[in-house]
């Protein structure tokens, strides 16, 4: 059924839609939930939209700066090691899974969206229970684990890679690619040299380990900062808060030829605008934003994350020659010999910007929002 269907739908129906969002505990979950939502609302502003996190985790402050209203489970996943918090786990999940159930039927939801981490199990559990619509959103190539425990029980499973039928039920699945900011893709490059004071005749290289910083990142560039000199090339060098201190310190004697080194960097539509080559994490909406912007990469997945899943997002692209992988091991030897000649060779850059675009979705926000509003629809 068309989108223009489900408008009319919404339109008419007695009263608005009431959707809860649940997940959360990295950007990579709270991103593309926040992005739901905004599209949900979009189409329907009179939508009621309740998110539920994990108390502690940053979508509790996250959400409510994008204007949502969030409550908190007291949630946790287990620890690798015999701790006070992994005694507690049981009477966690009880009391939040009772909470979820208690939110549910006080809100009365049409439809339930999990986006993965530990609050998304209870309210699901909760949801489904009940018979309420579920849909859930897989970004990465390798499933999270509480995605897969609910796969079973809910109605759709929106995904962002093909072969995922390994993890879930195939009849439910559909590729819709991860929601990402379409205008990240839209920056103009002269713009955006002016913006971090860059030249036009150099080549620039964008370092970006994810909001919090990559140690191995911010190490392997600080001992190549006199190779990129010497090379000629220019650095948007985005550090993380913790890193900053220090790295702004080894950098501070190259800012004259280009080279700088940011805590953050809040318009990533003029970063990508401005690098030729990026040199990035392989979390899944790094992954998604570099096929958006078709920039060439060298992805260095983080060995601390679940089920090693960096390495299988990168892959996904490395198996079609669309990025470079060198492994956080290599990365200290390694990573700047690669960058250097990637940065030397615009044939190759040409060729792996071609086949990372091949694996764009940018409609991935309104096809997973369409297929939400279809389970609200038919329920």
């Amino acid at each position: 059924m068309p989108a223009s269907t489900f408008n009319q739908k919404a339109a008419t129906s007695l009263r608005p839609y009431r959707v809860i969002i649940s997940g959360g505990g990295t950007g990579g979950h709270i991103f593309p939930a926040v992005a739901i939502a905004n599209e949900l609302r979009r189409r329907q502003p009179e939508a009621e939209i309740l998110f539920v996190g994990a108390n502690g985790r940053m979508e509790m402050t996250r959400v409510p700066e994008a204007g949502y209203e969030i409550v908190g489970l007291d949630i946790s996943g287990l620890q690798r090691r015999l701790t006070p918090q992994n005694l507690l786990f049981p009477v966690r999940v009880f009391r939040s899974v009772r909470k979820a159930g208690k939110l549910v039927e006080s809100f009365r939801p049409d439809a339930v969206v999990g986006v993965g981490g530990y609050a998304s199990a209870p309210v699901l559990l909760a949801a489904t229970s009940r018979g309420i619509p579920s849909l859930i959103q897989e970004q990465n190539s390798y499933a999270g684990l509480v995605n897969k425990l609910l796969s079973r029980r809910v109605d759709r499973i929106c995904v962002a890679y093909e072969g995922m039928e390994k993890f879930f039920p195939a009849a439910k699945l559909v590729l819709t690619g991860n929601p990402v900011r379409t205008e990240i893709a839209g920056g103009d490059r002269a713009e955006a040299l002016q913006f971090f004071g860059l030249s036009p005749e150099k080549q620039t290289l964008l370092v970006v380990g994810g909001s919090l910083g990559a140690r191995t990142l911010n190490q392997a560039t600080a001992a190549a900062l006199s190779r990129l000199r010497e090379a000629g090339v220019q650095l948007i060098w985005q550090t993380g808060k913790l890193y900053y201190p220090e790295a702004q310190q080894q950098a501070a004697g190259y800012a004259e030829a280009g080279l700088k080194a940011l805590e953050f960097v809040k318009r990533m539509d003029l970063a990508y605008a401005a690098a030729d080559v990026v040199i990035s994490r392989a979390g899944a909406l790094s992954v998604s934003e570099l096929c958006l912007t078709g920039k060439p990469s060298i992805l260095v997945p983080s060995p601390n994350v679940a089920e090693d899943h960096q390495t299988k997002n990168a892959l996904a692209l490395v198996e079609r020659e669309a990025a470079i992988l060198v492994t956080d091991a290599e990365a200290p030897a390694k990573l700047y010999d690669q960058a250097l000649t990637l940065l030397a060779n615009p044939g190759r850059q040409q060729q792996l910007s071609q086949n990372v675009r091949r694996l764009a979705h940018p409609d991935a926000t309104t096809v997973i929002v369409d297929e939400l509003l279809a389970l609200m629809d038919r329920a």
